[in-house]
C-alpha cells in the first residue's frame, strides 16, 4: 500500500512539472509542433 501511495505521489509530481513547463495541454501540442517544424526545416536544408 505504501508503494502505491509513493507511486501516485511521484506520478502527480511529474504531471505537475510537465504542466507547469507548458502551462496547458495545448501548450504541449504547440511545443511538439514547433519541434516538428524545426526538424522539417533542418531536413529541407
Amino acid at each position: 500500500m505504501k508503494k502505491i501511495k509513493t507511486l501516485l505521489a511521484l506520478s502527480l509530481a511529474c504531471a505537475a512539472v510537465l504542466l507547469a513547463g507548458c502551462n496547458t495541454f495545448r501548450g504541449v501540442g504547440q511545443d511538439v509542433q514547433k519541434v516538428g517544424e524545426k526538424i522539417e526545416n533542418a531536413a529541407k536544408k
